[in-house]
This record gives structure tokens, sequence and C-alpha cells, in this order.
């Protein structure tokens, strides 16, 4: 019933959907962008809402944190924020020469050597501004056939309804027309190879920056190819100097792409809170704990290296013995035991369905338990604690 309205007057929805995203970020408060960062780590866990409405509304979540008492220790340190300038700049030295270089080295060795790649300019005004700006760029890159670099493109991206601002470090235009996004990341490759974990991450990131550039190419007359191989610039060994490895992102492209399909519309969620909900840091500790916790939040320990609210949301996890703060793959085993106390009565025989495989497991580690323990009886005195001590544990 909705979706009809919401075609019928769609200026005056935006508008309205932006109006009170500010009344919830705060009317003084200037909104957080968002970036591709935290785009990922939003796809990475679509069922929280709570994440979902606060980086719709553009809320700063490390200053939200600070006010809740819950300070965030995730975030880039100012030596390595500096370390990472330092280096872009370093790549992107005359004109780009050495990243088109990389460019075509690692991705498109078939193709004409770049010699004096073309770098036009990409400064408009506001975000809107910018965005168009970059598509015209693209648009007359691909049309001139020659190696171009867009140094800072912006991007949109629809996010649950909202439209989200990114800035990839680069993009490239090759001669066949084709695109290629670059990441430029300041931690090292180590004969050739790089953290597995900080790799992932960059692919992720990236992989939100091909999407955006999808929906740009999929607006042209000749749609070009958005390569879904991404050039990861970094620097090598431990020296300053610029190495750089092919990355496939196609399967981080897929799992992001229907993720954030699966986000609920940033406005259903807004509609659900109470009549004068705001995030403002300035508001008293009460009064912005009880906004928070209107809105609910899916927390795993997955969260602390992706989110700002992390700690604040695994206080309140514990508090209410929800077995997601032992871990995703825990919640998955256990079905509908959602609490710890749910999962020790019936591993008790005290509830549950004993036809439940879940509940059946319970038991039968509980017995093993108490067999291992010379406790036959299947007293499980204690376990409440031994359970919650134990994120690594499995119900069988």
């Amino acid at each position: 019933m909705r979706e009809p309205n919401r075609e019928r007057v769609p200026p005056a929805r935006r508008t309205g959907l932006r109006q009170r995203l500010a009344e919830l970020r705060g009317p003084e408060v200037p909104p957080q962008p968002l970036d591709a960062r935290a785009l990922a780590a939003l796809a990475a866990n679509p069922g929280c809402k709570r994440r979902a409405i606060l980086d719709g509304a553009g809320v700063n979540k490390t200053a939200l944190a600070s006010a809740l008492g819950s300070p965030s220790a995730f975030g880039q340190s100012q030596f390595a924020f500096m370390r990472g300038n330092a280096f872009e700049a370093r790549v992107k030295a005359d004109g780009g020469a050495e990243l088109l270089r990389l460019v075509h080295e690692k991705l498109d060795a078939e193709a004409v050597p770049p010699t004096a790649g073309a770098v036009p300019d990409l400064s408009a005004v506001g975000p809107e501004g910018r965005t168009a700006r970059t598509a015209l760029a693209l648009r007359e890159a691909t049309e001139a056939g020659v190696w171009t670099l867009l140094d800072h493109p912006l991007l949109a991206l629809d996010v649950a309804g909202s439209p989200a601002f990114l800035e990839p470090d680069a993009v490239v235009v090759h001669p066949d027309g084709s695109w290629t996004v670059v990441e430029i990341k300041s931690f090292p490759m180590l004969d050739g190879s790089a953290d597995a974990a900080k790799v992932g991450a960059a692919a992720r990131q990236a992989a939100v920056y091909v999407l955006a550039l999808e929906r740009v190419a999929a607006r042209l007359e000749a749609t070009p190819e958005v390569r879904h191989t991404v050039l990861l610039v970094c620097p090598r060994d431990f020296s300053n100097l610029p190495t750089a490895s092919a990355v496939d992102v196609r399967k981080q492209r897929s799992v992001t792409r229907r993720q954030l399909d699966r986000l609920t519309r940033i406005e259903d969620i807004a509609d659900l809170l109470p009549e004068g909900t705001c995030f403002s840091p300035d508001l008293p500790t009460a009064d912005l704990t009880a906004a928070v916790e209107s809105v609910p939040a899916t927390y795993a320990p997955e969260c602390l290296s992706a989110c700002e609210l992390a700690f604040h949301c695994r206080d309140h996890s514990r508090a209410e013995g929800a077995v997601t703060s032992l871990g995703r793959s825990l919640r998955a085993e256990l079905g509908g035991l959602t609490t710890i106390t749910d999962v020790l009565s019936a591993a008790r025989g005290e509830t549950g369905d004993p036809t439940d495989p879940a509940v059946a497991a319970l038991r039968r580690a509980a017995r093993l338990r108490a067999e291992a323990l010379g406790d036959r009886t299947g007293s499980l005195i204690g376990g409440e604690q031994q359970l919650a001590e134990a994120p690594g544990h499995t119900a069988c």
C-alpha cells in the first residue's frame, strides 16, 4: 500500500524523511557522512536497525558512544591517518603516472601503455554537484578512449531509501572504456602478500564502490564495463614505495548487494520510534540511553571491530543474557533458544522440546559434561557462568 504513495509524491516524501532524520540527529548537529567502510559494516549486519537508523540520520556514533559512557576504541589513529595521506599523495604524484602504470601492469597489460593520462577536475558545489560532475567525467573519459584517472570521485548509492555519498581513492578509465576501482592502503605488502584480514576489509569496501559505479554506468547510453577486479595499492615491504595486487571482489559485491537489499527502509524504522526521539550527544545520559534503546540492535562479537557503539550494545546484550553475545555461529546452532537462561534450562531437561535437535544436543552435552566431572546426576551448577565465559563453546 505504501509503494504507490511513495511513487506518486517522491519529492515531498524525501523532504519529509530528511527533516525527520535531522530531528533524530539533533537540530544543531551536522550530519556524519556515510562512507564505504560504514556501508560494508552495515551490510555485514543487515538485521541491526539501530545502526541503520543512526547511519541513515548521519549520527556521529563516536560522540554518541562517549556520551553514553561507553567510548569506543574503534577507528584509525591520527598517525596512521597522516601516514596514509602521505603515501596516497606519493602514489598519485605526477598526474598519477605510477598509479596508471600499476593498473596497466596488473590489470590491463595488453592495452596501450599509459604515457600521460588525463586527470579531469571533479570540483563542484555540494555532494549532488560533485556526483553529477563525476558522472560527466566518467562519460567523457569513456568516449575519449584514453587512460584517465579520476582522483577522489564522488558516487551516490541508495541505502535503505536514503542516499549515501561515497568517495573512492581513485577510479581509472581504461582505453577500452572499462572502469576500475583503486584502493590505496597504508598497510604493507610483505613479499607480495598482505594481512588477509586487512585485505578482506579493503575488498568489502571496494565492493561498495563497484556497486555505486554500476549505478552510474547503468544510466549511460552505452553501458561501460565496471571491472570486478580492483587494484589494491600498498607500500612494498617496509619502504614507502608503492606496489599493487589485483583483488577479485565478485563475492564481496554479491554479498554486499544482497545484504543492502535486505536492509529495512530507514523511514520504516523512523516511523516506529517514539515521538521526540533524538540522538544528540548533548542530551542527558538517561534520555540518550532511552532513545538508543528504543531502536532494536543485533549485537555480535564481530561488531567490536566495525561499530563505535559495540561496547554499549555488548553490555546490554550480556545483561539480557542474549546468546548473540557469544557469536553468530552459536546463535545459529541454538535455533529458538535466544537467551543463556533458556539454553541452560533446556540442557537440564527443565524446558524445551526433546525432539528439537538443539535441545537434544544440549542435553547430550550436559550428560557428557556430568560424566567427565564424575557427577551422573546431570547437574549444571555453575554452568551458566562457564557458558558465559566461553564464547567458543558449541552445543555439540
